[in-house]
């Protein structure tokens, strides 16, 4: 494959994937053909950020491939495999974060409103917020779409529920009585610093508050892949199938 060979799968990634992947050879239709060119194809277009008709030709057609991304996006497939392959058995952090994806010019425009799309606009113009829970070994366990002008605290609570840990951490963002509350819940200590507004003083853990860096890692990582980085689909489903499939990627490596 040429100069393609660094964006395909290795053999040991593609068995601990291929065990929670529709279909196979023996399957009626095209659900079961080729699955590894297809995963492969749309890697190569999720790393590269490349438009579908640009997909080379050795991965098949583009519209053929595209087809069965959004069918999967639909199915909840890909989010399938990532909740098999971030079975992470690390309960000691749980750290959350939010980041902000531009839109490319061509997202907008879609049959429903932006607000349905996780599109909106806030001061630096048209965007998408990326709601995010990372453990402590820095790959995500949880994410969700909201248009860009949202709040993160309001985010914050969908995002560790029925997820155990012996500690949360956020930033000054996230410090409302109602999270503090959803973390006592679940026994585990809240690092938030304090918002300056705040009356009542909570005493941050600055040495657990140190790993919080672990999410920033984790976005640069998940913008190497330049369909996260820039946001291409005009869904939020397919863009929430493209960051769950780097983030698959995340949790293979």
């Amino acid at each position: 494959m040429g100069t393609l060979d660094r964006l395909v799968l290795s053999d040991g990634q593609w068995d601990r994937l291929s065990a929670h992947i529709i279909g196979n050879e023996r399957t009626c239709g095209s659900s079961g053909r080729d699955n590894r060119m297809f995963v492969e194809a749309v890697l190569w277009i999720v790393r590269t950020g490349s438009p579908w008709r640009d997909l080379p030709d050795v991965f098949g057609s583009w519209n053929s491939m595209f087809r069965r991304f959004s069918r999967w996006s639909r199915k909840g497939v890909w989010w399938r495999i990532f909740e098999a392959m971030s079975d992470d058995p690390d309960f000691e952090y749980l750290i959350l974060d939010s980041t902000i994806i531009r839109p490319h010019q061509h997202t907008s425009g879609g049959k429903k409103g932006a607000e349905d799309q996780a599109l909106g606009r806030s001061r630096g113009g048209l965007n998408t917020k990326l709601h995010m829970a990372v453990r402590g070994l820095g790959c995500p366990v949880r994410f969700t779409l909201t248009a860009g002008q949202k709040g993160d605290a309001p985010e914050a609570e969908a995002l560790i529920t029925d997820l155990p840990a012996g500690a949360v951490m956020a930033d000054t963002a996230y410090d409302s009585d109602r999270l503090r509350e959803a973390i006592a819940h679940k026994k585990a200590l809240a690092v938030i610093p304090n918002s300056p507004s705040r009356a009542r003083k909570h005493p941050p853990d600055r040495h657990l508050y140190a790993q919080r860096h672990l999410i920033e890692c984790c976005f640069s990582k998940l913008k190497q892949f330049r369909r996260v980085a820039t946001r291409y689909e005009k869904t939020a489903r397919n863009y929430f199938a493209v960051v769950t499939i780097a983030a698959i990627v995340l949790w293979i490596k």
